[in-house]
């Protein structure tokens, strides 16, 4: 039974403008290249289009920019590498379950890829198993895909290893690809870094982090850890010092994730929850679109 791909286009229809769709469909389709020439429609300019490719001639009988669209020489691959350890089933500041919030991420981009005739492969693992479905052009694979990503993630499951999917990645999948990774958020050591690099190498790497917790907030209430089944410390709420001390470490940690990922030409983002979601998005595909012209 489907069901994800029509809640993310009905949660896009509330969340997202007209316009913000628009401008997320021209980030996709610029981020693209290769094209026939074979004139396949017109549609409305939106921002990151190119400008030599406006129908003067139609703009002026229809009083709006007019784009030119062409049949693409070629497919691309559009490969989303879920990580779905038990850390992703938690909720995070804004009360909202991770496991939506990669689902829905990792759903807009298949949907954009599939609505611009590209292929959309979804691999997802943890720290004991890994898999990855054939690429498709097709909604109902990607639904399929969407379903596995959400039955993968369970509290009961096993822990996240990013570092180990992107290595069943790298063994499974040959071709160059466009692979966004969503992950919640990893401590960025050496072996993390090299798994980054290999994959960056082969193919165009974009990274989507899921935001979490952070059990120091005051509103924080009687909640367990996730990974260990712990009640949450009464620190977390009373003891003031150890709390700032523990901010401080987390604050630490999220400017090393992000120094490390700028030095490597990660582009990347952060989402908490989906109102942000695709704003997310279409900031990642344009720092994706300006990394690849210079």
């Amino acid at each position: 039974m489907t069901t994800h791909l029509p809640r993310i286009k009905a949660r896009m229809a509330i969340h997202a403008h007209r316009k913000v769709r628009g401008l997320l469909q021209g980030e996709y389709a610029s981020a693209q290249v290769g094209r026939s020439m074979d004139l396949n429609d017109l549609r409305e300019y939106v921002r990151g289009d190119d400008v030599r490719d406006l129908d003067w001639k139609a703009s002026a009988r229809s009083n709006q920019m007019l784009i030119k669209r062409y049949v693409a020489t070629r497919k691309h691959v559009l490969l989303l590498v879920v990580s779905t350890g038990r850390s992703m089933a938690a909720v995070n500041d804004r009360k909202v379950p991770k496991r939506d919030l990669a689902v829905f991420v990792t759903g807009v981009l298949g949907w954009l890829a599939v609505r611009n005739g590209d292929l959309v492969s979804v691999a997802w693992g943890d720290a004991e198993s890994a898999h990855a479905r054939p690429a498709s052009g097709r909604e109902i694979r990607l639904e399929h895909g969407l379903a596995a990503v959400h039955d993968a993630i369970d509290p009961a499951g096993p822990p996240s290893d990013l570092t180990r999917l992107l290595d069943h990645v790298a063994r499974v999948v040959r071709r160059r690809t466009i692979m966004v990774v969503v992950c919640d958020e990893p401590v960025v050591d050496d072996r993390l870094v090299a798994a980054l690099r290999r994959a960056q190498a082969q193919h165009e790497l974009l990274l989507v982090t899921i935001g979490d917790l952070d059990p120091t907030r005051e509103t924080v209430d009687a909640l367990s850890d996730v990974d260990t089944g712990a009640p949450l410390p009464d620190w977390a709420r009373g003891d003031a010092k150890l709390r700032a001390e523990y901010a401080a470490l987390l604050t630490a940690e999220a400017r090393d994730r992000r120094t490390r990922l700028d030095r490597m030409g990660v582009p990347h983002e952060r989402v908490v929850d989906h109102e942000s979601a695709v704003p997310a998005i279409f900031r990642l595909l344009e720092r994706h679109r300006h990394g690849r012209r210079r």
